[in-house]
Formats: C-alpha cells, sequence, structure tokens
C-alpha cells in the first residue's frame, strides 16, 4: 500500500539533497524546528498544506512539481502509466533555479 506522507517525504528529502543542502538550512529557511522536517521527510509525520507550501518555498520548488511527482509516484504503485507531459516553457523556466530542471529531477520511480 502506498503511504503518501512517505512518498511527499521521499520527493521532499530528493530535491534538498539534489541542492546539497542539510535539513538545518531548510528547516530555518521554512520556519520549522529541525526534527519535525526530518519526521516529514521520513515519512513519519504528515505535513500540513501550510506546512507543505512553506517548505517548498524554502527549497524554491514549486508545490506543483511536488505533488505531480508524489502524483506519478503513486500511479506507478498503482501500475499506470506515466507519460512525461510537462509543458517545455515550465521546464525551460526552472532551469535556472538550484539547477532544477522539471523532469530531470522530478522523474518517475519505476
Amino acid at each position: 500500500m502506498v503511504v503518501l506522507r512517505r512518498e511527499i517525504g521521499d520527493v521532499l528529502r530528493g530535491a534538498r539533497q539534489r541542492q546539497g543542502r542539510t535539513l538545518r538550512e531548510v528547516s530555518s529557511a521554512a520556519r520549522v524546528s529541525l526534527g519535525y522536517l526530518s519526521e516529514v521527510e521520513r515519512g513519519q509525520k504528515e505535513a500540513s498544506s501550510e506546512l507543505l507550501g512553506s517548505i517548498c518555498e524554502a527549497l524554491d520548488v514549486p508545490l506543483s512539481l511536488v505533488l505531480r511527482e508524489v502524483s506519478d509516484r503513486v500511479a506507478v504503485a498503482e501500475g499506470l502509466s506515466i507519460p512525461d507531459t510537462v509543458p517545455a516553457d515550465l521546464a525551460t523556466c526552472m532551469g535556472g533555479r538550484h539547477g532544477w530542471t522539471a523532469r530531470d529531477e522530478l522523474a518517475p520511480v519505476g
């Protein structure tokens, strides 16, 4: 069974690690305790929409891309095929932010 909080945590941890940032840096920028962010990343705590928004802002990653990656992971777990449908203008727009390139960084699992 897919546990949504684990998938969200995995996506957030992956984004943070690709940026070479520490839990401390991101927790400070998101104004959330280090321990709580760690629990969110490990899928032990359910992040509220407000907290998730703060973490995404601290990572300079659009919430929509995080949620899309989570959705793709759930779909893969359900046995669905995931087409790459990120618009070219969004991929271009995201290219300069922390090395973020839409599908390169948020690639479907599986």
